[in-house]
């Protein structure tokens, strides 16, 4: 009889709860697991571990599957959040949620559900997979609003081939209406934000606990001083909120945006105005790039693609970003640059650049330079 054991992500959230019970009505043998990946505060009023494991073993008491926790905070700290402090103290603004997943959900967490004898592993990511000739492709979430593909584009061909997607295919309002129908006590938790070392907290608050403040000078492209930042890790390209400025001769009230970085001099380069050309690149370079084939796609330009019939190559810079049409240059099997039709606002290094062909996810790499 061939195994139809899945070990469950529930976090306590709704996406998850559904995602194991569609499971446990198909007839899989289910596992609901609880992953603990922080402890340093988690007893604070920023972090909700302790209620999401009390709602996540509500929800497997509801559906009627085996429960337990383990704890990755040790692995979380080492492989996620060492890399997290590294890359803000060089000056650039990573993505923990894009390296949780290949790290610690489908690494420690796959690594520890292979020993409980699970065939496959199985989240609440609004993504969908499909397997052609033994390979698999990632594609879109078919909820657009919710589509997580952007946060999965570093899982390896091994990584999928063991994963499942139950709610890829659904709406969240449907995922709702399924989770109260089947009397899930979790089916109108509000969708938790951030990560949770984080969580509700003011950025720079956490942040100083681990980088000391950096104080410089804050200008505008032209060197002219406007005041003074806090640490350049503090800040991120496109950022507005927090930067304090005001009531500056000649400003006429146009708000001000960070531009750039000078790591070398330790300065923040400020602009006035959204649009300004400072905050717009048409091209970028992107390495430590990570393919879901196992290798770079083949050249598609923004004109169309090599495959007849296919979408043109896009690309989002950030997640919350409509897809926009360029062309892929690859370097290296690691490096690759892109240029786009369309001239991208705020293009920040340390954020992943991710590439579609329609709705299929073909990976992507962390931002390296603005060009």
């Amino acid at each position: 009889m061939p195994n139809n054991r899945v070990v469950v992500g529930l976090s306590g959230g709704v996406d998850s709860a559904v995602s194991a019970f569609l499971l446990k009505q198909q007839g899989f043998e289910v596992i609901g697991l609880f992953m603990k990946n922080w402890e340093d505060d988690d007893g604070g009023e920023y972090c909700s571990t302790r209620q999401d494991f009390i709602d996540a073993a509500a929800a497997a008491d509801v559906i009627g599957i085996d429960f337990e926790a383990v704890n990755f905070a040790a692995e979380y700290k080492d492989r996620v959040f060492a890399e997290f402090l590294r890359e803000y103290s060089a000056g650039r603004t990573p993505n923990p949620d894009v390296l949780c997943n290949a790290e610690i959900k489908f690494k420690a967490f796959l690594d520890h559900a292979i020993k409980l004898g699970a065939a496959k592993i199985a989240t609440g990511h609004y993504a969908r997979l499909a397997e052609a000739d033994g390979t698999f492709q990632l594609l879109r979430g078919l909820d657009q609003g919710k589509d997580q593909s952007y946060f999965l584009h570093r899982l390896s061909q091994a990584q999928l081939s063991k994963a499942m997607f139950p709610v890829g295919h659904l709406q969240k309002s449907e995922v709702r209406v399924l989770a109260e129908k089947a009397g899930l006590p979790n089916h109108a938790k509000k969708d938790s934000t951030g990560i949770c070392f984080i969580g509700e907290r003011p950025f720079r608050e956490f942040l100083e606990r681990y980088l000391p403040r950096a104080p410089g000078p804050m200008v505008t492209p032209d060197g002219k001083w406007i005041g003074e930042h806090q640490g350049l890790m503090y800040y991120t390209i496109g950022q507005r909120q927090g930067l304090h400025i005001g009531g500056l001769k000649d400003s006429a009230g146009t708000p001000w945006f960070v531009a750039d970085k000078n790591i070398d001099q330790n300065k923040l380069v400020v602009v006035q105005g959204r649009g300004n050309p400072h905050l717009l690149n048409q091209k970028l370079r992107a390495d430590d790039a990570s393919w879901i084939a196992g290798h770079p796609p083949d050249e598609i330009t923004a004109s169309g693609p090599v495959n007849r019939g296919a979408s043109k190559l896009g690309a989002k810079t950030r997640y919350r970003q409509t897809d926009a049409v360029c062309s892929l240059s690859s370097e290296t099997s690691q490096v690759f640059a892109l240029s786009f039709e369309e001239p991208q606002w705020a293009v920040t290094p340390g954020q992943s650049a991710v590439l579609y062909q329609g709705d299929v996810c073909l990976g992507g790499g962390i931002i390296s330079a603005r060009l």
